[in-house]
């Protein structure tokens, strides 16, 4: 610790001899077609005697000697809506990049008032006008508790929970976590994470590079007609371009993100550049990864932007992930979350995503966007049981084997169209051939029938096929007056191992009351495949093993939603909404029972034994959301999310039971503030912290009877989620030091991280034990110091 705070001491003292400057370049681009605008102005604001720049032939500006620290800009050009960017943070030893795109008024010109808007509250994607908010690469590391992971983010946003700690699944307005659509760089991809397991969208890590992402959009309800097989969100990610200027390099060290090194810069003459990051894992080596086993993992994730070629324009990005971990039984700690003494388990995963971009402008307001890309992700998975252990009779025996692969590849195409300064049009569609080689077999809870002295084994799926989606779509968007805008669209949908096609309506309408209020009103019907490992379950009929839920529907939802948006001064802003979803043909059991998908998909796996179901289950999510937001200005940020809600489902018995996901309300509090240090006040001390609470998830409880007689845990099935766990708490709190020095542009960042500074004790599960015999209740993680160091330069 003393040579720690010599060196940060050293750092203090060398750079506050030298003035302290950087750079922010970018981007100006007409909103609705995307052409560059030239000659648009680009004014430094924060500071007196403002300067400023004007946009070249590219619609490309760079703004220089920009005082570090936060810094706002003001973007104008005349017939279009000015801009105000704030909370800009500006460092030495990184340019900021920035990607603006400026709306064109429908006023004529001699009635245009110019009045600067932020765009923080909009989503990137111009459709998007409802349920909808972009996040930047500064959210994701600046809040405290993140670990850098993009899922974590958002579970501070309103209408979003994520009250596992060991997991990154996020819950949105009730829905399961299966029902949320990742895109990167415009194309569905499967869980972007490590450790990542047949079906689901979360894992205990992020495979997603915050470093590499421009600022994205996230969205929760009623999204526009391009967007399908969703039910519930969408993670919209785009891979920020290289600086095409000068090569600049990134090196990190952080507890989850693990050491990562970044390098980008210039590629050709035509305006490329590149961009390539590369990260390996850190966690094992200081342990608290919730289980003694040493988790191991790595990724790659790159772009390379060739320019601008008369063909158009040419990118090329991809991610590649791996991972594994094994659990030994003799080296598990009591508590561990994911393993037993008297077993040896590993786990490999990969996930990989490799895609082509090409976009053409066509004429003065038409361009094409295209994207060819393929992904993969395989999980294998293996467990041995020793049976009676510690005794001259031990026996190893394998248990469960899973050896699963998906690949994808995906073509999107659309053409958007700028009519005129009221109307857009944009048309297209995506074509996927999902293919899966799935295995699963297992006998723990089997019986002995061939006199062997061992379960038989049973296998519980085993797939080698593919399955084709198609889904066009056309939307437009219509604006009255600067004040009324009307978004509508049509989305189709059809897959051919159901062979169903359905036809979704989407709609939302927005009325600015004024420059500081406005109204939101949506609709969207969505509808989504069941989980595939429920799809693709084996059933035992008369010694044939048959596939009987590969027929069953889309399962079908409709979101009505009603928005407030006030601004409440230059800063601060107040959003609430208010939702219904309605959901039916979810599949459930043919017979009277409590279960139905809509209460998958927030673990490792799926049940096994749900065969023969049927597309006639129900289910609604209904609540009203609060966000109150101070955008960083004066040093310091606020956020306040309230999410109070319902979340229920029907069974084939009829009973209306609460989903596991039925929080009733989750509750944040975050803030942050920047105290300016050093003689010229370029360097600055940061405080951030974070306070979470929220309804405990609902479970089924355990037949203990039953189970003690068996071997292995009973449910009370009739009972189901009838059980709430305790409420969730977790106070985080974030200490962060950055360092500015201009003479060879360098910069330092170094953060703590304290989570769970109470050391809380939530719940993680309540389960039959079987080397206990009784109801075992298992905790999340406590207190942990997370730490981040970068250096830029």
């Amino acid at each position: 610790m003393k040579r720690l705070s010599t060196l940060l001491a050293l750092f203090f003292t060398i750079s506050t001899l030298w003035s302290q400057t950087g750079t922010i370049k970018g981007t100006v681009l007409d909103q609705q077609s995307e052409i560059p605008i030239i000659g648009a102005t680009i004014e430094l604001i924060s500071t007196e005697g403002s300067t400023g720049v004007v946009t070249d032939i590219d619609g490309y500006f760079s703004l220089q000697e920009v005082p570090v620290g936060r810094n706002v800009i003001r973007i104008s050009y005349l017939g279009y809506e000015s801009l105000t960017l704030p909370n800009i943070d500006v460092s030495t030893g990184k340019d900021v990049l920035l990607n603006i795109t400026l709306q064109e008024s429908v006023a004529e010109l001699s009635e245009v008032v110019v009045t600067a808007k932020t765009i923080k509250d909009q989503a990137q994607n111009e459709m998007a006008t409802i349920s909808a908010r972009q996040f930047s690469v500064e959210e994701v590391n600046r809040y405290s508790g993140g670990r850098s992971d993009v899922a974590r983010l958002a579970s501070n946003f309103a209408g979003v929970s994520a009250p596992d700690d060991s997991r990154n699944d996020i819950v949105i307005r009730g829905n399961s976590p299966t029902g949320v659509l990742w895109r990167i760089e415009g194309i569905p991809v499967p869980s972007p994470n490590h450790f990542s397991t047949f079906g689901t969208t979360g894992s205990p890590v992020s495979a997603l590079n915050p470093n590499v992402m421009s600022n994205s959009d996230f969205l929760t309800s009623a999204f526009p007609a391009e967007y399908g097989n969703a039910n519930a969100g969408v993670f919209d990610i785009n891979f920020r371009n290289g600086n095409k200027d000068r090569t600049e390099y990134t090196l990190q060290l952080g507890a989850f993100s693990g050491l990562e090194a970044m390098v980008e810069g210039p590629m050709n003459k035509k305006g490329g550049s590149f961009l390539v990051a590369g990260r390996y894992s850190f966690i094992g080596l200081i342990g608290n990864a919730a289980t003694a086993a040493t988790p191991n993992y790595s990724d790659l994730s790159f772009k390379l932007d060739f320019g601008n070629t008369k063909a158009g324009r040419f990118t090329l990005f991809g991610i590649g992930g791996q991972s594994d971990i094994e659990f030994l039984g003799s080296e598990i700690e009591e508590g561990d979350l994911f393993a037993a003494e008297d077993e040896d388990s590993s786990v490999d995963a990969g996930f990989g995503v490799l895609g082509l971009k090409h976009n053409i402008i066509i004429g003065n307001n038409t361009y094409v966007r295209t994207v060819v890309g393929g992904t993969l992700r395989t999980n294998v998975f293996s467990q041995d049981r020793y049976f009676n252990m510690d005794t001259n009779e031990e026996e190893k025996r394998r248990i469960t084997e899973v050896d699963n692969s998906e690949t994808r590849f995906s073509v999107s195409s659309y053409i958007n169209s700028k009519i005129n300064a009221r109307q857009t049009v944009r048309a297209g569609v995506l074509f996927e051939n999902i293919g899966n080689d799935a295995f699963f077999r297992d006998r723990e809870e089997g019986i002995d029938l061939d006199g062997d002295g061992s379960p038989d084994w049973f296998t519980v799926y085993d797939f080698d096929g593919s399955i084709n989606m198609v889904q066009p779509f056309v939307q437009t968007q219509y604006r009255l007056s600067d004040q009324f805008s009307f978004n509508a669209g049509v989305h189709g949908q059809y897959s051919s191992l159901n062979e169903q096609f359905v036809v979704e309506p989407r709609a939302s309408l927005t009325y600015a009351l004024n420059p500081t209020n406005k109204f939101t009103l949506g609709y969207g019907m969505h509808n989504q495949n069941a989980p595939l490992p429920i799809l693709f379950l084996n059933e035992d009929i008369n010694g044939s093993l048959v596939q009987t839920n590969a027929d069953l529907d889309f399962v079908r939802s409709q979101h009505f939603v009603l928005g407030y948006d006030s601004k409440l001064g230059d800063n601060w802003r107040l959003k609430t909404e208010v939702y219904y979803q309605a959901i039916d043909r979810a599949p459930v059991e043919s017979t009277p029972t409590s279960y139905s998908t809509l209460t998958e998909g927030a673990d490792f796996v799926f049940a096994d034994d749900k065969t023969s179901l049927v597309s006639e289950g129900t289910g609604f999510n209904r609540g009203v959301e609060i966000t109150l937001e101070k955008f960083y200005s004066k040093g310091y940020h606020l956020l306040f999310t309230g999410s109070f809600f319902e979340s229920k489902y029907e069974g084939s018995d009829g009973i209306e039971r609460s989903t596991p996901f039925d929080n009733g309300y989750v509750i944040n509090a975050l803030g942050g503030k920047e105290f300016k240090i050093g003689k010229a006040k370029q360097h600055a001390f940061v405080i951030d912290t974070k306070l979470t609470t929220s309804g405990g998830r609902w479970y089924t409880p355990v037949d203990l009877e039953a189970s003690r007689a068996v071997g292995f845990e009973i449910l009370q099935e009739e009972k189901a989620f009838s059980q709430q766990y305790e409420n969730y708490f977790r106070w985080d709190v974030k200490l962060g030091l950055k360092l500015n020095s201009t003479k060879k542009k360098v910069s330092h960042q170094f953060f703590l991280d304290f989570q769970n500074v109470t050391n809380r004790e939530n719940v993680f599960v309540r389960q039959y034990n079987r080397l206990t015999n009784n109801v075992d209740q298992t905790n999340q993680t406590g207190f942990f110091p997370d730490f981040l160091y970068r250096i830029q330069f």
